[in-house]
């Protein structure tokens, strides 16, 4: 069975990424499953999909945890603990990521014992404030790297997903799905598919008794309020949201009542305030500013500039 796990960012096409996959694997005759998981985070928040694909039926369910193949759609999830992009990777996975840089460089930055590769076309180079869809592109070098998927199984699974989405989207996905599965020609058949593994070859786990407590030290108490205010989620926005206030009305129910996440506070006199912190940059309040007071800046410009 071939377990392939996709991470991205909300926006960049990691479900679509998974579901042609899927189907291209599903046109060469095999079982598959394919998933994302995310949360309500939005835009720019770390997400990851996966699939499953095998010539007998499959029986495993939920995340996958030890991946044959990692695509990694935006390198700077890499460092980011709650993405696991690194969880499970063992000496036979191959990790695939979406950067400018060599892979070379990755590999000796991660010390990774598995081969490490970079998409080989120009989508790492493009704004990353943009969240280029680069979906398509991922799912081009996976089929490419299993090898068992044809050229035309391929195309045919990205007119299946993408056409919905207008004949200009088909286009343009077809055509970055196709050039990343021929410039890596060369690692055809990389990722393996591996033999099955039997659950009497695991190990037992480590159980660790613990003492039995008396109820008043043991039962479920929270003695930190407020602790998810520590969690900076204004990590994840790639554009920010700035407010002009020679244009603000002062309307600040409206901004302040849709964001979805309470990041713009209220003065007294009704001037709203962003809190940076917190905002995960989705634009919500770009989008519903009556005057158009607020505008979306590239949070990666305003770290240069």
């Amino acid at each position: 069975m071939y377990r392939i796990r996709f991470h991205g960012r909300g926006g960049q096409g990691i479900k679509t990424a998974a579901q042609v996959l899927g189907s291209a694997f599903f046109a060469e005759g095999f079982e598959v499953q394919d998933a994302p998981r995310y949360g309500a985070e939005r835009r720019g928040a770390p997400i990851f999909a996966y699939v499953r694909a095998a010539r007998a039926p499959i029986h495993e369910r939920g995340v996958i945890s030890r991946p044959d193949l990692a695509v990694v759609a935006d390198e700077t999830l890499v460092p980011v603990p709650a993405a696991g992009v690194l969880q499970g990777l063992t000496e036979r996975t191959v990790l695939l990521v979406n950067s400018a840089e060599p892979a070379a460089t990755w590999q000796d930055r991660l010390k990774l014992a598995g081969p490490v590769l970079t998409l080989p076309v120009a989508a790492g180079g493009a704004d990353r404030d943009e969240l280029p869809f680069i979906g398509a592109a991922c799912a081009g070098a996976a089929a490419r790297l299993v090898g068992v998927i044809a050229r035309d199984a391929l195309a045919q699974a990205v007119g299946e997903e993408v056409g919905q989405l207008g004949a200009t989207a088909q286009e343009r996905s077809l055509a970055q799905a196709l050039a990343v599965y021929d410039a890596m020609a060369q690692y055809a058949g990389l990722v393996r598919e591996p033999g099955e593994t039997s659950a009497l070859d695991c190990a037992p786990p480590e159980w660790i008794d613990l003492p039995t407590e008396d109820v008043s030290i043991a039962a479920p108490d929270i003695r930190g309020a407020l602790t998810s205010e520590r969690s900076n989620t204004g990590l994840w926005r790639t554009l920010r949201p700035v407010i002009d206030y020679d244009r603000c009305n002062r309307c600040s129910w409206v901004c302040g009542t849709f964001c979805p996440d309470g990041a713009i506070k209220v003065d007294a006199d009704h001037t709203p305030r962003i809190d940076y912190d917190h905002c995960k940059g989705c634009m919500v309040c770009v989008t519903v500013c009556p005057p158009h007071a607020i505008r979306a800046v590239p949070e990666r410009a305003r770290e240069t500039a």
